[in-house]
């Protein structure tokens, strides 16, 4: 298992964080295998981005804690779910947002949104980090797990190539 993989996974489970929704995605299908394989996981696979946010917020309503994997590709399709459900009511879930468009992408339908999910991010005023390397990866996870808790906001941390190896095309 790849060393960002484990500090992720430990991350999650520090948080109590057993409720997994995604959307598959081969650049992090290695972080996605090992938690479903990990019995600590309920891991629900989704169709669209934002059935995660409403697998995820019904899991927190309910008193457990969910994470959502996802591609930036696909972030556009749960805005509006995070605007006027997570963000008014409050719902804190910790989305882990694979970056496309980034360096060394092959596939220019990818850039657009991939460059613009972090503008868009900050326009909703969802805290977001970049996760680009294994130096103080675990502080930056499980920190920023702390900070979507403590803030009651959704959170997005930001994977990029430079992390998990990137897509081939």
């Amino acid at each position: 298992m790849k060393e960002w993989v484990k500090i992720i996974i430990n991350s999650l489970k520090e948080h109590k964080i057993s409720v997994i929704s995604y959307i598959p995605d081969i650049s992090i299908d290695n972080i996605t295998k090992e938690i479903e394989s990990d019995d600590y996981f309920t891991v629900i696979p989704a169709t669209r981005e934002e059935e995660c946010i409403g697998i995820a917020s019904g899991s927190y309503i309910s008193g457990v804690n969910a994470a959502i994997f996802m591609q930036s590709s696909g972030f556009g399709n749960c805005i509006n779910a995070l605007a006027s459900l997570n963000i008014p009511a409050r719902i804190p879930i910790p989305m882990f947002i694979n970056l496309r468009g980034e360096i060394g992408e092959f596939n220019i339908a990818q850039v657009t949104m991939g460059r613009s999910t972090k503008p868009i991010l900050d326009l909703l005023n969802i805290p977001h980090i970049t996760l680009d390397s294994e130096i103080d990866l675990q502080k930056n996870v499980s920190g920023n797990i702390k900070l979507c808790y403590a803030y009651r906001s959704p959170l997005a941390l930001c994977l990029t190539p430079l992390l998990h190896g990137g897509k081939i095309a």
